[in-house]
């Protein structure tokens, strides 16, 4: 397999760097990495990430530092396209999640699971294994509620070494996801991590999906929010209207979000 290529490019939202990329090209570059035994990680990321960047200038970092970032909502899409990548389609976390692992299954690629509530893992890697036959789940880790203690960290990096997982999906919510897989992608044995949130608890059965017809209109966040909307009212009912504002101004040349370069 050919060396990685240079970096994807991305779209600029609001000093955010998305990668312009597809479903196929996702795939094909997490392919070359774990070919290479490269470490990188993966953050899929919408509108609630893009803004939780403007508060935080270290969280943009991390993003700004991934392996990927990936176009998680049509928002980012129809920007990204506005900017002149025309290739630019939806990466969606859930979706990118079974389509790797429908992937890794003739190739071999191990695979851990860690966080989710309780039970969450072990009932998403059975469901996994039902439905992607032939696919390597080597573990599963829930996490408490909070920041692992060094003694924590020290047991989940023991656990990861003995059992070699090429990818570590984290099922956290952002930015703690983002934050975990920054601190600890080198001193994981892993090649890759890939923070999908919800992906676990809908692939898990527990929370459903959002029609097609929604997602592509890009309203995927109103059935989340009427699904739960004691968690997630301020979420969307204050991000989304500022998310417009902001990017609306950067479209028009009014104000200027640079894009870091690492």
């Amino acid at each position: 397999m050919p060396p990685i290529d240079d970096a994807a490019a991305r779209a600029n939202l609001l000093g955010v760097g998305i990668s312009a990329i597809d479903m196929q090209e996702a795939l094909r570059r997490c392919e070359q990495l774990l070919h290479q035994r490269r470490k990188g990680y993966i953050c899929v990321t919408g509108v609630h990430g893009i803004m939780e960047a403007q508060r935080d200038a270290g969280f943009r970092a991390i993003l700004n530092r991934s392996f990927l970032c990936t176009p998680d909502g049509m928002p980012t899409v129809w920007v990204g396209r506005m900017q002149g990548h025309r290739s630019m389609r939806r990466v969606y976390g859930p979706d990118f999640m079974l389509e790797m692992c429908r992937l890794s299954a003739s190739r071999g690629y191990r695979h851990f699971l860690y966080g989710g509530n309780p039970g969450v893992a072990e009932k998403l890697k059975l469901r996994l294994e039902r439905r992607v036959p032939g696919i390597h789940i080597v573990g599963t880790f829930t996490p408490p509620f909070r920041a692992l203690t060094p003694a924590e960290e020290n047991e989940l990096a023991a656990t990861v070494a003995e059992v070699h997982p090429d990818v570590i999906w984290v099922g956290l919510s952002t930015p703690k996801q983002e934050r975990f897989m920054a601190g600890m992608i080198d001193r994981l044995d892993t090649c890759l991590m890939v923070g999908v949130g919800a992906a676990f608890d809908i692939h898990a059965g527990l929370l459903p999906d959002a029609p097609m017809w929604m997602k592509s209109a890009g309203l995927q966040w109103l059935h989340r929010l009427l699904r739960e909307p004691k968690r997630l009212w301020r979420r969307y009912l204050a991000n989304n209207p500022r998310f417009l504002w902001s990017i609306s101004l950067q479209l028009a040349g009014i104000r200027k979000f640079d894009l870091e370069q690492f």
